[in-house]
């Protein structure tokens, strides 16, 4: 039986509240907040989870740039390619039933969020789903971008493969060639770029150069940038403020109609990707929790939300570039939780049980579960 997003009794919750006129509460302009008490958190167990994430700050260095150059050291031809700075300090936000319960930190700074960007990548793709610019996920992709698919193998690789990191592309884009993104600490690089290519869909890999292929050949189907079609479809409509960015590297600009559009990147391996700041996470993170829905509208269907929460076939802890609880990656807590997950502590949790948000940034990567234990145990469980 496939997995569920959300459980039954969420829409019961929703439909009792529509019924008694108790429409579900979406910020506008000012967000509202509400103490602890009057949303049945434990105040105490509440502070105690933000001092926890305020004394587990990251350990990566402030300088993004220095980070990036250590943690990326042994691939062959590494370089920044996109724009960089420096992080800030721990801040987050903690949404309970659409209104802020908590906050720490400066949550108005626009920070690098790395990989989290992936998940914003996804939610794009499920807008082009949703407008039919992609019929069907296991269609191969090269039937709507030819250029980047040719080949035995690659001509096998689904949309589905790209949005689970699973395809095993093999190529180069933007200067950036998939073999040289993470190899393996041992052994020669040659063999590494010679292996033998593994069947799309059977193994999960971390690779960020095939991310890129993605964010391209979503290019190519909605025939607009993506920050445009992200603003004008998503973040526009929840009410984003306007200091977000998305950018791709200085090479990865590409002819499109008649205009050098840039094909933006899906985190910050090279440098680029989304600079946000939390309240904007926050926001987005709602639209996830009501399943793509903001108000009167319907963002992103229900359908894509629940597609993006389904166990991959390589990866049960992974679905369409949402890390899912599924095997309780996070410890002890809800495996119906799903998250989105940046380098360096960066973290959007969505739990749809609960109506609860966690925005975290900069919190030690390995304290992650620790401390979404800690919130979700001052609402009364795990």
């Amino acid at each position: 039986m496939k997995k569920k997003c959300v459980p039954l009794f969420f829409f019961y919750v929703l439909l009792s509240a529509k019924l008694f006129g108790q429409n579900p509460y979406y910020p506008d302009s000012i967000w509202q907040t509400k103490k602890p008490g009057e949303l049945k958190i434990n105040a105490a167990l509440l502070d105690s989870a933000v001092k926890f994430a305020l004394q587990n700050e990251t350990q990566t260095d402030v300088d993004l740039r220095i980070a990036n150059l250590k943690a990326y050291a042994n691939e062959p031809g590494y370089k920044i390619a996109g724009p960089m700075k420096p992080r800030g300090k721990p801040n987050g936000l903690i949404i309970k039933n659409g209104y802020i319960a908590a906050q720490w930190g400066d949550v108005k700074r626009v920070d690098m969020t790395f990989s989290v960007t992936k998940s914003f990548l996804s939610t794009v793709a499920g807008v082009a789903y949703d407008a039919h610019l992609i019929k069907n996920v296991d269609e191969p992709a090269g039937d709507y971008v030819e250029e980047k698919f040719d080949g035995e193998h690659n001509a096998k690789i689904t949309w589905r493969h790209l949005l689970t990191q699973s395809s095993d592309w093999s190529g180069c884009l933007f200067d950036q060639c998939d073999w040289a993104d993470r190899p393996p600490r041992q052994g020669g690089i040659d063999e590494w770029k010679n292996r033998k290519l593994l069947e799309p869909g059977s193994t999960f890999e971390y690779n960020d150069v095939r991310v890129n292929l993605l964010a391209y050949s979503l290019l190519q189907v909605v025939r607009k940038p993506l920050p445009i079609v992200l603003k004008e479809k998503i973040m526009d409509p929840i009410g984003a403020s306007p200091t977000w960015r998305w950018y791709g590297y200085e090479n990865s600009y590409v002819p499109m109609d008649g205009l050098m559009i840039q094909s933006v990147s899906g985190g910050g391996h090279f440098g680029g990707g989304l600079f946000i700041n939390t309240m904007d996470q926050g926001r987005f993170g709602l639209l996830l929790a009501r399943n793509g829905k903001w108000k009167n509208q319907q963002l992103v269907s229900e359908k894509w939300i629940k597609m993006s929460c389904q166990p991959s076939a390589a990866n049960k802890s992974y679905g369409f570039m949402w890390w899912l609880n599924e095997e309780h990656q996070l410890g002890d807590i809800s495996k119906n939780i799903f998250y989105a997950n940046g380098f360096g502590g960066n973290f959007i949790f969505i739990d749809q049980e609960r109506d609860l948000i966690i925005v975290a940034r900069w919190l030690a990567p390995n304290k992650a579960g620790e401390f979404v234990k800690k919130v979700t145990a001052s609402l009364g469980g795990k």
